[in-house]
């Protein structure tokens, strides 16, 4: 299924009905989802429930009470069983929008009110009790009123014609013989029912209240929140929709209180961060580069910004399913990064996080394996402060990932773009072994080793051919002394056009890989993207 990526591993992509669109009942798509997976629950409990019925039909009365239960009371126990296994695996497993869904548990609530009348009347007219009072049915529609995301309206024709159930059956049986009663005094017992049904819109109209209140704080400027795509270190990553344009986009925020601000002035630290981290990708034109719309804050201090909506997977997500790439796909892939890193380092940038999971690999257009280089978020100004506004000495316990960390930021000392060309290395061992460069359980361990340790050739590591002078290059830009490494993005990407591999790779060569083994991302009447443009289309 396709993913989309920010900040970490994205999470499947629900189908287009259900995450790209306000629900049909006015209520935010998430929350109507929420509710459709209480439905599955009173589904399986409302099995449960019929099954404890049909024990006592048939095991427990006629044993304790002597009394013969009619045939017809335990078809409907059975069908009522089947009815909600039925309606919990399709609320489930099936690919049906969360508004079917919930259209669905209206109906499945009418069926359990009639089949609720139904044993009502039987009893009656069997005499197994008399004297049966409050019909179970006006707990059925008070259930029903909390759990179904549906309109007030909805709700209240739903609950009418369930409570109506016990008196219409009533009526039925009494064609068969049952006692008659004055339809009036029928009515009037079964009051309770219909009383029940008015109260069953209060929890409907709550709902929508907060589904408002919802939509109002997921609106940031122009956008709305649509789906939770991911967690990352620096915040939360959304699918969004634009209310004008009929265009898909990704935001990314963050309030203060994910990262634990515990005072005004951390609030303040973090959110400049953000800023910065916006203000820091958004100067940039490389084309690998993640695209900034726009950025802002909202009232209640809550930083966004607006980016490209991106198709495929991230290095270290591509590298744990396939395993390690060719040679030549490397090389590709290197030169698009350091392309990226490149103009960054031009302007006087310097990433400090190049790792797998920043680098996405995606479809653009026709184009297949084609780089952006995400997060820029750590982004230090050479030769000045940090954006950041942390203590130096605080910087390389707090930033960065450790096991891509050049020695260093380890260190705590100064660092230049130099410390990008080490990442770059360690990404590029990534790529070609499928390992990292040094593996250790303890963060403290691990920089041990990036400080200490000489690293084994990547030709040694796997049994994939890699060419010498790509071998010498990686552990070139490994070397602990910065001075001895390429000294920018640029030098490594005029040595990485220098190699020569046997295979050829290019988007071509991409695409057939693309077609054999992320199948669904190559379809363009599929993909998710496109799938979200057509849909506000539609709306």
């Amino acid at each position: 299924m396709a993913t989309h990526k920010l900040v970490e591993p994205q999470l499947a992509t629900p189908s287009p009905d259900a995450t790209n669109r306000t629900g049909s009942r006015g209520l935010p798509a998430a929350l109507v989802s929420e509710h459709v997976q209480r439905l599955a629950v009173a589904a399986a409990i409302g099995a449960g429930l019929w099954t404890y019925g049909l024990v006592m039909d048939t095991v427990i009365r006629p044993l304790t009470v002597s009394v013969q239960i009619p045939r017809a009371n335990v078809v409907i126990d059975a069908m009522a069983i089947v009815v909600s296994l039925l309606m919990f695996a399709y609320v489930r497993f099936s690919n049906d929008s969360p508004d079917r869904k919930a259209d669905a548990g209206l109906v499945y609530f009418v069926l359990n009110a009639g089949a609720v009348a139904l044993l009502n009347v039987l009893i009656e007219l069997s005499a197994v009790t008399s004297g049966l009072g409050v019909s179970w049915n006006t707990i059925v529609i008070l259930i029903a009123a909390m759990i179904l995301p549906a309109t007030p309206g909805k709700i209240l024709v739903a609950s009418l014609i369930a409570a109506a159930t016990d008196p219409i059956a009533v009526l039925i049986a009494q064609q068969y013989g049952a006692t008659h009663a004055p339809l009036v005094h029928t009515l009037v017992f079964y009051m309770p029912n219909f009383a029940c049904a008015v109260v069953a819109t209060l929890p409907a109209r709550v709902l929508q209240r907060l589904g408002r209140r919802l939509r109002q704080a997921q609106e940031m400027g122009s956008y709305q929140l649509v789906e939770l795509l991911g967690r990352g270190g620096m915040g939360e990553v959304w699918r969004a929709r634009h209310r004008l344009l009929a265009r898909g986009a990704a935001i990314k925020l963050i309030r203060p209180e994910l990262l634990g601000a515990g005072t005004h002035d951390e609030a303040f630290t973090m959110l400049r961060r953000f800023e910065h981290e916006a203000q820091a990708t958004a100067a940039l034109s490389s084309p690998h580069t993640i695209r900034v719309f726009d950025f802002g804050a909202t009232a209640d201090q809550t930083f966004y910004y607006v980016m490209e909506l991106l198709e495929g997977r991230d290095v270290q997500s591509l590298v744990r399913e396939f395993g390690p790439v060719s040679a030549g796909r490397a090389l590709f892939l290197l030169r698009q990064v350091c392309h990226s890193l490149a103009e960054a380092h031009a302007r006087g940038l310097i990433h400090r996080d190049v790792t797998p999971s920043n680098i996405y690999i995606c479809r653009m257009g026709l184009d297949y394996d084609f780089v952006k280089v995400l997060d820029f978020g750590l982004v230090k100004v050479t030769g000045g402060q940090s954006l950041e506004t942390e203590p130096r000495g605080k910087l390389h316990t707090t930033t960065g990932t450790p096991a891509f960390m050049a020695p260093e930021i380890i260190l705590g000392g100064e660092f230049d773009q130099r410390a990008d060309v080490y990442a770059i290395g360690c990404v590029a061992y990534y790529l070609l072994t499928g390992q990292p460069v040094f593996e250790a359980s303890h963060p403290r361990d691990l920089f041990a080793l990036h400080l200490q340790a000489a690293p084994i050739p990547p030709s040694f590591r796997t049994e994939m051919p890699i060419p010498k002078e790509l071998d010498a290059l990686v552990l070139a830009c490994l070397e602990k002394d910065p001075h001895q490494r390429p000294k920018d993005a640029a030098a490594v990407l005029d040595k990485l056009r220098q190699c020569r591999v046997p295979e050829v790779w290019d988007s071509d060569a991409a695409r057939i890989w693309w077609e054999r083994h992320l199948v669904e991302l190559t379809d363009p009447l599929s993909s998710g993207a496109l799938a979200l443009e057509s849909a506000l289309v539609a709306s």
